[in-house]
């Protein structure tokens, strides 16, 4: 019985190879600036609404 061997990928060439490394560098360094953008932009909107509870419930003590 012959074993089908056509679905096997060509093996890559360094320059290949390297160039698919450096696109997934790049790829991985933009997800992570994205992933930081977002993490900062939460935690400054948790204060923010932080801020404005604490605030409404000093009014509320005062009033």
């Amino acid at each position: 019985m012959t074993e089908d061997l056509s679905y096997r990928r060509k093996p890559l060439t360094p320059e290949q190879r390297q160039a698919r490394d450096a696109a997934r560098r790049i790829e991985a360094e933009k997800a992570m600036r994205d992933h930081e953008a977002a993490q900062k932009a939460f935690y400054a909107n948790k204060e923010r609404l932080k801020a404005e509870r604490l605030a409404r419930e000093a009014a509320a003590a005062k009033g």
